[in-house]
């Protein structure tokens, strides 16, 4: 099936307004060019295209101060007419291939996660790569997670109830929670929803041919992964999650989009999930690209998927 016609449109703009890709540029360069992204996310009338935020959702700012002196940025979003009661706690990890965005990139998402989970929603603004290499983004999603299910009851949170999720390199770190969480002794993670998630730093798939050119993800995007980690670093299983043991780890729900060259990796997940004796629920969405929960002005798809996500943590969470 085809890229929709809307879908390569608003690409051929926006590489117009942006230029290079910000996945392709040097460590140099990729800094700027992701303040750039920030800008143009934060444009009047941007909402078309990445969502409005759900006005029945409470949003605020916390700092975790973590026990070796680090502070990292919160946004959390709760349901409004729930004040009084202890929510479900879901962790958020933000794409951008690790060099790049923040949790604002994600308002829609997490703000209608919210309100359809009845759930607090906790997204993490984990320190990015060139400045702060692996693996310090993973550590930051796992300390924040740990704080949060700490101080749920200051959040007006349930911290038994926890569920943690992300996409792309987002998808990446919530998977490495997953699995940091069940080597380091909790906290308990009831489920993991990875959406299009980078699981594999080196081993190329099939659907990096597939989508080489695709809209927002392209194959030559790929090799971000190396301003991220170095190649030795890149074998160990907490920055390739593929490549780790995922006996007793949280159960999954697994998106992937059919034009992404990611597509592959989360199958490869899902089945080395499954070879585990791991519980997953897969999905894959025919007319969507990488980066579609940030786009469903563009990707109407968008909100299917945040309705299958939605349910499938309600089950998990209770």
């Amino acid at each position: 099936m085809a890229i929709p016609l809307q879908t390569k449109l608003f690409w051929r703009g926006m590489k117009v307004v942006e230029g290079s890709g910000t996945f392709q540029l040097d460590a140099e360069q990729v800094r700027a060019a992701s303040d750039r992204r920030k800008k143009l996310s934060r444009m009047p009338g941007i909402h078309l295209i990445t969502g409005k935020p759900n006005p029945h959702v409470f949003v605020s700012e916390k700092t975790a101060m973590i026990g070796d002196g680090r502070s990292i940025g919160l946004r959390v979003y709760r349901p409004e007419g729930a004040l009084d009661v202890e929510l479900p706690l879901i962790l958020n990890f933000h794409g951008g291939g690790w060099v790049s965005g923040d949790p604002y990139q994600s308002e829609w998402w997490c703000s209608q996660i919210a309100y359809d989970t009845q759930a607090v929603v906790v997204s993490v603004d984990y320190r990015l790569a060139p400045e702060h290499p692996w693996p310090a983004a993973a550590e930051d999603c796992y300390d924040a997670t740990a704080w949060a299910v700490e101080h749920a009851a200051d959040l007006g949170a349930d911290g038994t109830r926890l569920a943690v999720m992300g996409d792309s390199a987002g998808g990446n770190l919530a998977a490495v929670v997953s699995l940091m969480a069940r080597d380091r002794g909790g906290p308990d993670v009831a489920l993991q929803l990875l959406i299009y998630p980078g699981v594999e730093m080196i081993k190329q798939f099939a659907s990096a041919d597939e989508n080489e050119f695709a809209p927002v993800l392209g194959k030559a995007d790929l090799g971000v992964w190396r301003l991220y980690c170095t190649e030795e670093e890149a074998e160990e299983p907490y920055a390739s999650p593929l490549r780790a043991d995922h006996e007793g780890v949280a159960p999954a729900f697994i998106q992937t989009a059919q034009h992404d060259p990611l597509r592959d990796q989360g199958l490869a997940y899902v089945d080395a999930l499954r070879s585990a004796g791991v519980e997953v629920r897969h999905t894959n969405y025919i007319d969507a690209v990488h980066g579609y929960i940030s786009l469903p002005g563009i990707v109407p798809i968008a909100r299917q998927a945040e309705h299958d996500a939605a349910t499938a943590l309600k089950a998990a969470l209770g």
